[in-house]
């Protein structure tokens, strides 16, 4: 990259078709079908998601943008950065540790539409800002490298991978530390011991001094009746189950496989026990889909019951005791939580051990 205004071209960039064909191969062939949320995010399932985010019911984003627009500036503070209206002139006469500049890393980037809020903010104090939106997502990041030219003194430094499965890397910019950001309750989505290992490989990248931004969603509570909860998933305008049925559409494009959309209902549970939302594909009917032979293996005939389900998704819900216990395992320690008034929503603050 060689200027801040450069709009970078990430579109012949993505998850390999041999990555999606093996993936597919192994959740099929489950006892249980299942298939990774990863696979949702193709350019048309990127694009439901933003819309699945406007929805009335679909609180999650609005909230956690509500909660970036009041406390950007506290999140940086916390991090021992000046206001924007404290930074002066003599700031070079500031202690070396408030001096030292950030750099952003953000998992499951998307968009960055909220990541923009605190971007602002940080450019703001510090004048230059690099950004490292990390997804699987290409459409989506092509979106995301436009925050440099609408937030002067950004630069965004793209990278197309799926964190969960692959290597990928945090550049770290000289004299920078780094605040990784994963929002959106993206966490939610892996069991528990899948997300500490994500967040393993996340803490494996960081230094002390650095700090993590974790966005979960709450667990049911005074504010949050379980069918509040479960509309979040299943809205009235029926665009979760487009998006839940897009990851069918998706494998028949880039697979050759045969899935009929109308024998497969959207389906979205609470599970108590496990404290999560699940979403799945439920076959109306008696069936079988074909998988024509690719680069992962042989063809494939895959046999449904009627009322046999694919689990597409899981989205974890969390307190504050099981954040920190989360965050603790993975080598990280709470910092401070920033919460919305009526507590559905949570953003921690986290320094590396």
């Amino acid at each position: 990259m060689t200027s801040s205004t450069a709009v970078f071209d990430v579109s012949e960039l993505g998850t390999s078709s041999y990555a999606v064909a093996c993936e597919v191969r192994a959740g099929l062939m489950r006892p249980t079908k299942s298939l990774s949320p990863w696979l949702f995010y193709d350019e048309i399932g990127s694009e439901l998601f933003e819309q699945i985010t406007r929805v009335p019911e679909y609180y999650l984003t609005r909230t956690e943008r509500e909660l970036f627009e009041a406390h950007s500036p506290s999140i940086l503070q916390e991090m021992g950065l000046p206001a924007a209206e404290e930074q002066t002139c003599q700031d070079s006469a500031q202690p070396a540790q408030l001096r030292r500049r950030v750099t952003i890393a953000e998992l499951g980037a998307g968009t960055g539409t909220k990541t923009g809020i605190l971007l602002r903010t940080l450019a703001a104090v510090q004048r230059n800002v690099v950004y490292q939106p990390i997804d699987v997502s290409a459409s989506a990041l092509e979106h995301a490298t436009k925050l440099q030219v609408e937030i002067p003194g950004v630069v965004v430094r793209p990278r197309v991978a799926n964190y969960a499965a692959e290597e990928y890397r945090i550049d770290r910019t000289a004299r920078c530390r780094v605040l990784a950001l994963y929002i959106g309750s993206s966490i939610g989505n892996f069991a528990p011991e899948e997300a500490r290992s994500v967040l393993k490989r996340l803490s494996a990248q960081l230094l002390p001094g650095d700090n993590l931004l974790l966005g979960t969603d709450r667990a049911p509570g005074r504010h949050k009746p379980v069918d509040r909860l479960r509309a979040a998933y299943d809205d009235a305008q029926g665009i979760t189950a487009r998006f839940n049925r897009n990851v069918l559409t998706r494998l028949n494009r880039e697979l050759g496989a045969n899935f009929a959309l109308e024998n497969f209902e959207h389906v979205v549970i609470w599970n108590p026990g496990e404290s999560r939302i699940e979403m799945h594909l439920k076959s109306t009917t008696s069936q079988t889909v074909k998988l024509p032979p690719n680069s992962a293996g042989p063809a494939m005939h895959i046999q449904f019951r009627a009322g046999e389900t694919i689990h597409t998704e899981n989205s974890y819900k969390f307190t504050e005791a099981s954040v920190a216990e989360l965050l603790s395992s993975a080598g990280f320690e709470v910092a401070r939580t920033f919460l919305d008034t009526k507590e559905l929503f949570a953003l921690t603050l986290a320094k590396v051990i």
